[in-house]
Order: structure tokens, then sequence, then C-alpha cells
């Protein structure tokens, strides 16, 4: 046995690798930061019970049980939840619910299923909404996928200011699938609309720009929808759902299809997910769009009831003629999500906005007023900012962790060409008090 407590052995491990293809359990983790492994014993004494093992374990948890104030977003964004959520969504009746396979016994469930799809489509300014995916990634591929099907065409322009991790997706997606990404350049933070006008052709399906983008900018989708449009292909808008409480919606820029991760509306960042992935569209796509889509009607007393309208996925079409093999929603998720939009209603939706907006453009006039931090784009954002610093990031990652506070994402990580560039993000959880905290740990570094 390799380890005590571990009930995996030798071989059991051995043969796990060879089946993937991965030569040691080292390259099984190689995403994981090595400063959070653990490369020594667990000092754990031989024979003791599943309780003592647990309070052992729970005891070491807690030692790393800090509430850290968190200035870091790139995709997961650290955002009030009303307590109301947490009590619906621990329902036994939601929480134990399975895929809503008989429709006739699971109303609730297709009931709030139905509401997300409806808010969402609200927000987006949209005709249609999935019943969800898993994370925003993955709606981005299964967007392309659309697109590709829809178009008959193979070749992909993505915008290099898509968030890194969702680049990589798509093209594990494209790897597999037959489609080949394009990548455009940026300007000024922005995509390079010269560069599209270049790259624009009759292969081209679709174009994919998020917004904001990775470096937190808002683009600008209605300059050049009409060119992609004119050239017979989509636009596909990756976009995070809450800053459409003030940001122009994709169906008034004229979207084809909208993706992104619905994690800002009351999900727990929970370390990375579960989280969850939407997708909206217009009538013209219905039939391509991944999935579940719960629709509306009456039983045979008249009554209102709801029921699964479309699945056009492998186990309910021909599996040639399905767009998508992905089979599951985060339904649990969509519940958290449909919970948020109601309590909060329009107007929470634009309060919750306006101070995102108002308190991070307070802490970016007050981080680049310091000599070691200056300004990269001067474009509008909308709750993260990217400056430059003079002080190595590791540096100043460690002393916000000393003073409890986790810095922003280090762009250096994915580009070298941006060391020592950092994204910060400030939502509406940040106080004042706080935000000058961290200007003055930055401000004390040399």
């Amino acid at each position: 046995m390799n380890h005590k407590y571990i009930p995996h052995t030798d071989s059991d491990i051995k043969e796990m690798l060879e089946k993937v293809k991965v030569s040691s359990i080292d390259g099984l983790f190689k995403e994981v930061p090595e400063e959070v492994k653990i490369n020594k014993d667990y000092h754990l004494s031989a024979g003791l019970s599943e309780i003592e093992v647990e309070n052992k374990l729970n005891d070491l948890s807690n030692m790393n049980n800090k509430d850290l104030v968190c200035f870091i977003g790139a995709g997961s964004y650290d955002h009030y939840i009303p307590s109301i959520i947490k009590h619906i969504t621990s329902r036994s009746e939601f929480y134990t619910a399975y895929t809503p396979y008989q429709p006739e016994v699971s109303q609730g469930t297709l009931q709030y299923i139905f509401e997300f799809q409806t808010m969402m489509t609200d927000l987006t300014n949209m005709e249609v909404c999935n019943a969800s995916m898993y994370d925003g990634a993955t709606s981005c591929a299964e967007s392309i996928m659309m697109a590709v099907s829809k178009t008959r065409r193979k070749k992909v322009l993505v915008s290099k200011a898509l968030h890194p991790y969702t680049i990589e997706t798509i093209k594990t997606y494209g790897h597999f699938n037959g489609y080949e990404i394009i990548m455009l350049e940026n300007e000024a933070g922005l995509l390079d609309e010269k560069d599209l006008e270049n790259k624009l052709n009759k292969e081209i399906a679709c174009v994919v720009v998020s917004n904001p983008n990775f470096y937190g900018l808002i683009e600008n989708p209605s300059n050049y929808v009409e060119k992609i449009h004119d050239n017979k292909s989509l636009l596909i808008m990756y976009v995070n759902p809450l800053s459409l409480g003030l940001l122009k919606t994709p169906g008034e820029i004229g979207a084809d299809i909208v993706c992104g991760e619905a994690q800002p509306l009351g999900i727990a960042l929970c370390y990375g997910g579960p989280y969850i992935g939407y997708i909206c569209t217009t009538k013209k796509y219905i039939r391509n769009i991944p999935g579940r889509i719960v629709g509306q009607t009456t039983d045979e007393d008249g009554k209102r009831a709801f029921v699964l309208t479309l699945q056009a996925r492998e186990q309910h079409i021909r599996r040639q003629r399905a767009s998508s093999n992905i089979c599951s929603n985060q339904s649990l998720n969509a519940l958290a999500a449909t919970v948020y939009m109601s309590v909060m209603g329009k107007q929470g939706l634009v309060d919750v906005c306006e101070q995102n907006v108002q308190k991070a453009h307070y802490a970016y006039e007050q981080i680049t007023s310091l000599k070691t931090f200056e300004k990269v784009f001067d474009t509008p954002f909308f709750n993260e900012f990217l400056v430059k610093s003079t002080i190595d990031y590791k540096i100043i990652k460690e002393a916000l962790l000393k003073e409890n506070m986790i810095a922003g994402i280090h762009l250096g990580e994915f580009d070298s060409q941006y060391n020592n560039h950092i994204v910060f993000c400030v939502t509406e959880k940040r106080t004042k008090a706080e935000i000058d905290q961290l200007v003055q740990v930055l401000g004390g570094l040399k």
C-alpha cells in the first residue's frame, strides 16, 4: 500500500496512470502550484479510527480557515450572496433532485429551470436560453460548435483578450471536433478591429469576444458586428451576466450567441467550482443549442404545466445529427442564480453594478497614484483593472497575504511580456476601509 489511510495500491495507481497516459502522480497534478502541495508526511499515526482521522484533518483545515479579503477576479468573483439562496437550495426537494427524466413528477425542477431560462433571456436581451451548462469555458466551446454546425465553416476567430483557460478549453474542443482557432490581436487592450477585417473570410464560422474582457475592459462589438454578419459569420459574446445591469446587452449589440459563466449570480467561489455556464441565442438557432430547453404549457385540466420542450442531444436524436453530446445541466446552481436574480430584481442588479464600478474606480485611482504603480490602458472598465508595478509580484502577493488580503491575478503567469502586470478586482463586498488598507500596504512596498 502506498500510504496508510489511502486505499489505492501501487498496482491500482500504475493501472490508472497507464490508462490516462500520464507517467507519474506528479504529472497528474502538474496544474496545481508547487507552493500549495504538501511534499512531506502527513504525520498521521498508524491505527487511528475514522473519527480520529477526521478530527485530525479538521484541526489542520481550521488552521488555514482564515477569511481573506479578496481582490482577485479573472472569471471567479467574490460577490455578496443573500442568505435566502442557501436556505432555498439546501431544501431536500431541491438538494436531492435528479435530472427531470419524468416531467410529470418533476414540475418543481422544471419550473425553476424555466424561470432561470426566462430571467437569463431578459438579462441578455436574447430570445432563448438553455437549462445551463457545466461552466463558462465549456459553454463557450459549445457555442462555437453551434456556429460551426450552423454555418458549415471550420475556422473561428477568437480575441486574445478572452480568458486563457477558456482559450485552452475551446482549443481542446476544436482539436477533437475539427475546427481551427485563429487568434485576433489586441489594440490598447481591446479586439483589434483592423486585424479582424484582415482575417474575416468565407471560411470563418464565428468571432468570439468577451465583455468585459480578461483585462477587465469593456469591448465595443457594436463597431464591427455588421462586418461579421456581412461575412455571414456569427458573433459570439462571452459575457459576465452581472455586468449587464449597466452595460449594453448582447441583444442590443446584435450578438447571435451569448455564453459565459453565471457564477457571479449568487454562486459561492467554492475553490473554483462547481459553477454554471449558460448559452442564450435567438430563435433562429434554437435547434442548434446544446442541452435542454424547458417550456410551459397547460395540462388536460387547463392548469399551467412545464415540459422538456427541446433536447437536441445524442440521447434524444440521432447521434450524428446532434450538435453536442453534453448531457447535463447545473440544476442546483441554476436554482441559486434564479433565486439571486429574483431577490435582487432589476434595480438591485443596477445597484450592485454601480457599487462594483464606483469601488473599482476608486481603488484604481488610489493605486495608480502610487509611485510604484502605473496605468496600462486608458479604456473604460467594469470591476477589474490592469496596473503595472515596478515591484516584483511575489513581494506584493506575500505582503498582502500577511495582512489577510489576496492580491489580483498576475498576468506574467500567462504571458511573459506582462511581467508584474496585475489585474485587481473590486466587488460590492469590498469596503472603503479594505480598499484603503490595500493601498496602504502597496504604498509601503519598495
